[in-house]
């Protein structure tokens, strides 16, 4: 394909990551007519239909799959030779960026994060939006967050990814009614609580599940922000990451951590965002800005 049609290539690659005519248009700042007309001539250049309608979106076929990984790459690079680094100065920056974290991971990564843009000097209007392991890719190609952290692992060209720290998980309990040793029968008689893992935390359960617990759930919550108190307050215990755990006990003093009986490693928490080139500075930026605070564990201390 001739360099002429670089700007086709751009709406190919735009409408796979968006799978929107009109998003498409809207990304690339030209009208819907323009991204058809765009596609009818790609379609005739590769001899494929590329994408059908499925229901409001559209959905690459296999040819466009094989298409996707080459043609991104090649644009990336394009547009790094020709546009080079663009230096981002974060003094004084106060444009608007948008994090998508769970509820446990605003509680344990939130305050490092704004510390650390702090000491950048950089004073951003930095949204929070609550993430839904479910809807993670398609919040970061459509542009509707900037970023997300989640131990959910999601396998798609479509975005970048890199791993910021592993799981542990731990068992948390009250200090008043504290669990025994570590050992297989450490659990019996004791009662749970069960978060949703609508955020992507899914061990706990599959713990509870396969070490025949689920019969000792007595309260089951949408979200790990009351956990804290409902522990210090009655005997139940609950499964969470290690880090979370330390943050609470930070909070509440009377709360205990202690070891799982079995292995306890679960997937990474890793971080999300389209690929490089479709990002702005900013958005490289703040990226580095995160991976910094949370990676380096400096949540620890933002407890206390």
């Amino acid at each position: 394909m001739p360099l002429a049609d670089l700007n086709q290539l751009r709406t190919f690659v735009t409408l796979y990551e968006l799978r929107s005519v009109t998003a498409t248009a809207d990304r690339l700042h030209v009208t819907q007519p323009t991204v058809s007309y765009t596609l009818r001539r790609l379609r005739a250049q590769f001899g494929d239909e590329l994408f059908r309608r499925e229901g409001r979106d559209m959905v690459p076929t296999g040819r466009a799959v094989q298409l996707f990984g080459p043609l991104h790459a090649a644009l990336a690079q394009i547009d790094e030779t020709v546009g080079g680094s663009e230096h981002f100065e974060p003094t004084g920056f106060t444009g608007e960026l948008t994090l998508g974290l769970t509820s446990i991971g605003e509680q344990t990564f939130l305050p490092p994060i704004m510390a650390r843009l702090a000491r950048e000097g950089a004073n951003p209007h930095l949204q929070v939006k609550r993430l839904d392991a479910d809807e993670v890719e398609e919040s970061l190609v459509r542009g509707t967050i900037d970023l997300a952290m989640t131990v959910s692992l999601i396998g798609t060209p479509r975005l970048w990814r890199t791993l910021v720290r592993a799981v542990e998980y731990v068992a948390l309990s009250s200090g008043a009614h504290p669990l025994p040793a570590t050992g297989p029968d450490m659990f019996a008689g004791r009662r749970f609580v069960r978060v949703s893992a609508r955020g992507g935390h899914v061990f706990p359960v599959q713990a509870l599940t396969e070490h025949g617990l689920m019969g000792q759930v007595s309260l089951t919550v949408e979200e790990y922000a009351t956990v804290p108190a409902v522990l210090e307050a009655t005997d139940l215990v609950v499964l969470l990451p290690r880090h979370v755990a330390e943050v609470f006990s930070g909070w509440f003093p009377g709360l205990r951590i202690a070891d799982l009986p079995w292995p306890g490693e679960s997937t990474p928490v890793s971080l999300y965002t389209r690929n490089d080139a479709g990002l702005s500075p900013a958005q490289r930026w703040f990226r580095s800005v995160v991976f910094d605070a949370v990676a380096a564990g400096e949540y620890r201390g933002a407890a206390h």
